[in-house]
């Protein structure tokens, strides 16, 4: 007759089949483990990423808005909330005269309907591609052509029936190019020339569509946009253009970028510390079950030494049990995160108002790896104690407990 031979892991599958009740809820708590690790690691990563691009994306130096605008421009590169607001185009012209200013341009901004292109209102952002140097350098990435009239330019998260037009105050406007994603609310807005943008505002007006009083893209602008010259420094250029200009909000890139990432610094020191504490935590309950569970199973590692099974045999069966479980935990844990993180990162990046974007896919396999093979790790040492302890017990004395 044909020998069905045991191996170490058909004994250690069978011992935790057997045991059905104990294996799920130690696979449980290295789920749990490995949703927040997995979870925890890629939401810290995404807005490092965010953060990068954010400081990547910022061609100005100093923008100007009307005041107390600044929180509206703040929601809009941030968050992506549609504003509108205006001030008279003359400014722009006052600001090029200003000691330290290198290169200015100015955009116009206008909001879409609710529910007119897209599941809610969209930013649209007119630019003048002859002074651009913010957003042309990004379009230039994904369309090399002129930009022409009547055509758009919409970010990575604007999404439309028709791919290849977008309708805008009743009219379709052709897309031109999708552009790449960049983290921040400037995904969520649709790009054009100031001739096209004029268009929109011509074709929202006579059908009804009122804006601001001074919303007249022929005579007013939202924001202006500068770029210094080298050797001077932002806060002697702010303070030469305040005297110049008077009553404007003035905005420092690299200020509003130094505050995201100290908010950003919080949030990702938050979410380690709280996943090494979870870790710590998971390691001693896991520890102390699989010692509650192979204290139980005395006789039954007793009974398979005298059936010819070495120490380390014994050892190899209770760690194989434990990474069974880890990797059982770590692949169920990385596979419920990424169904809650991946399809909902819009949302967490607006609600934690900072840049965000999803790791690619070869730093996300890595993640993947790392998170089973953690969770595969954390099962095995704390199952590592309780297999030495087992495996030193003497097989007479053991068989003899309880008589």
């Amino acid at each position: 007759m044909k020998k069905n031979h045991l191996s170490t892991f058909r004994i250690a599958y069978l011992n935790l089949k057997h045991s059905l009740t104990k294996t799920v809820g130690l696979v449980f708590l290295i789920t749990v483990l490995s949703f927040v690790f997995f979870g925890g690691t890629v939401l810290a990563v995404s807005l490092q990423n965010g953060l990068k691009n954010m400081k990547d994306r910022m061609g100005a130096d100093i923008m100007i808005v009307p005041v107390e605008n600044d929180s509206d421009m703040e929601a809009i590169l941030l968050k992506g909330e549609p504003s509108c607001f205006y001030f008279k185009k003359s400014l722009e012209e006052k600001v090029k005269g200003v000691a330290g200013v290198g290169r200015t341009t100015s955009q116009f901004f206008l909001t879409s309907l609710d529910a007119e292109c897209c599941d809610s209102r969209v930013q649209l952002i007119g630019f003048d591609p002859d002074t651009d140097f913010s957003v042309t350098p990004w379009i230039a990435k994904v369309y090399d052509k002129e930009l022409g009239e009547g055509a758009v330019i919409i970010g990575s998260d604007i999404h439309v029936d028709d791919g290849d037009a977008i309708k805008l105050f009743g009219e379709e406007y052709p897309i031109a190019a999708k552009l790449d994603a960049t983290g921040t609310g400037l995904d969520q807005a649709v790009y054009s020339t100031v001739d096209t943008i004029k268009h929109m505002y011509e074709a929202a007006y006579s059908k009804g569509q009122r804006f601001l009083e001074d919303a007249d893209p022929d005579s007013a602008i939202s924001t202006i946009l500068i770029r210094l010259e080298d050797g001077y420094s932002p806060s002697e250029t702010i303070k030469s253009i305040r005297r110049e200009l008077g009553a404007v909000q003035i905005i420092e890139s690299q200020s509003m970028i130094r505050n995201t990432a100290d908010n950003m610094k919080h949030i990702s020191g938050f979410l380690y510390v709280f996943e090494v504490l979870f870790i710590v935590i998971v390691f001693i309950t896991v520890a102390m079950v699989f010692s509650l569970n192979t204290n139980e199973r005395k006789k039954e590692f007793a009974v398979m030494r005298t059936l010819g099974a070495d120490r380390i045999k014994v050892v190899k069966i209770v760690l194989l049990e434990a990474i069974l479980i880890g990797l059982a935990g770590g692949v169920l844990g990385v596979a419920l995160a990424a169904g809650v993180v991946f399809p909902l990162q819009i949302f967490i990046g607006d609600s934690l108002a900072m840049p965000y974007i999803t790791p690619g896919s070869s730093t996300l396999l890595l993640l993947v790896l790392g998170s089973v093979a953690l969770s595969g790790l954390i099962a095995a040492a704390s199952a590592s104690l309780s297999a030495y302890k087992i495996s030193r017990a003497e097989v007479y004395l053991t068989m003899r407990e309880g008589e």
